[in-house]
């Protein structure tokens, strides 16, 4: 009597990367279950459809508000392609949760850091909260569509492997590589994570969407925070907090205040559009002192930094002892390149990064990605930045 199939809920935002994931995954044999997260991002208009057990909404009483990642129109597409592909889908309601990351973003931009909700949304739904989900339909994996790899498993990906071996890895296509934004999954996660999609690049799975016939195989990529669909960061964090966005000073380089600004949340450390005083030479946002309400302007070189702590940290692999230095590739944001440097641990929750060569705008509360300098794809750790050095 043939084993019975291994079952694995994926993750699907509507979008063509998760979509060929599922595809994929049903074509290698497993048990594929759709399930699209509803989060209630601001703008959209819901009726109550979803039953907390899970169950199928009916998109003929979907109304949306905006369009964007996550949003209703893209349920609609994620059903479209789990009944292409046969498959079950539910939504689940995540939406009491999704609200925890908001007040985190208007949280960390009120404090004067960069928030990254990307990195969040990974850590404490996609991994967090839908494992737990899966686990209640006796999944034994969650999958998603991030240009990411997990080595260590078979080439089958379905025997008993061993968890201490799994490791992350870069996504084989460095353009779209997605990484980063998953060093906050623990490391025992990684045991009931599949990536499908990373050994892939774009064009690739472009061109499996439509050899499949899937109906999203030409639709656009998103490139806005879904709660922010108009891109003003400082508007969603009036709305959400308007005592805390007031006029203050626009300072030099030696403290004397050369302009106003209208509130220190429209900016971010690196700025140089949009910063509406000029000093006679290209300035750059350098600091923003959330306590005073004021923000400062430089030079370029004012940026430069030669490394930074970080706290709230998770290894993915072996942790290396208290004081050790690691030679490793740094990575400071999303869309830069790692750069060569040395990461030690320096208690139980907290690193620090030292760069070999200064680095551009290394800003508070972004996370720094930690890859190994001899494997340069598997991906060692992180944390989120507290302050440059």
């Amino acid at each position: 009597m043939a084993g019975k199939r291994e079952k694995v809920l994926v993750a699907m935002s509507g979008g063509v990367d998760s979509s060929v994931a599922a595809a994929l995954l049903l074509r290698e044999g497993y048990e594929v279950v759709g399930c699209f997260m509803r989060l209630g991002s601001p703008g959209e208009i819901f009726d109550e459809l979803t039953p907390a057990d899970g169950t199928e909404c009916d998109p003929s009483k979907i109304r949306i508000g905006h369009q964007g990642c996550c949003s209703i129109n893209d349920a609609a597409d994620a059903r479209l392609v789990a009944a292409k592909l046969g498959v079950p889908f539910y939504v689940v309601n995540f939406k009491k949760d999704f609200g925890r990351i908001i007040d985190y973003f208007v949280g960390e931009y009120n404090a004067g850091r960069t928030p990254n909700p990307c990195v969040r949304c990974n850590d404490w739904l996609k991994f967090g909260r839908l494992h737990e989900y899966a686990k209640q339909i006796d999944a034994d994996f969650v999958a998603s569509g991030h240009y990411a790899r997990i080595e260590g498993r078979e080439a089958s990906a379905k025997p008993t492997f061993n968890e201490r071996g799994l490791r992350l890895l870069r996504g084989v296509d460095r353009d779209k590589d997605q990484s980063y934004v998953l060093f906050g999954a623990p490391r025992a996660r990684l045991n009931e994570m599949l990536l499908p999609i990373g050994g892939y690049r774009k064009s690739e799975i472009r061109a499996l969407a439509r050899e499949m016939d899937l109906p999203v195989f030409d639709k656009p990529d998103s490139q806005e925070i879904c709660f922010v669909p108009d891109n003003d960061y400082a508007g969603l964090v009036k709305r959400r907090t308007p005592q805390a966005v007031r006029a203050g000073a626009i300072l030099d380089p030696e403290g004397r205040t050369i302009g106003e600004h209208a509130g220190h949340q429209h900016f971010t450390i690196g700025q140089r559009r949009g910063v509406g005083v000029a000093l006679g030479y290209p300035i750059y946002v350098v600091d923003r002192d959330a306590h005073a309400n004021t923000i400062t302007v430089g030079p370029r070189e004012m940026l430069l930094t030669d490394g930074c702590t970080a706290r709230e940290t998770n290894w993915l692999v072996d942790e290396p002892a208290v004081g050790e230095w690691i030679r490793c590739e740094a990575k400071i944001r999303y869309n830069s390149e790692p750069a060569p440097a040395q990461v030690r641990r320096t208690d139980d929750d907290a690193i620090e990064v030292r760069f070999n060569e200064p680095q551009f705008a290394v800003a508070p509360g972004q996370a720094v990605v930690c890859y190994s300098a001899d494997e340069p794809d598997v991906v060692m750790g992180g944390g989120w930045i507290e302050a440059p050095e």
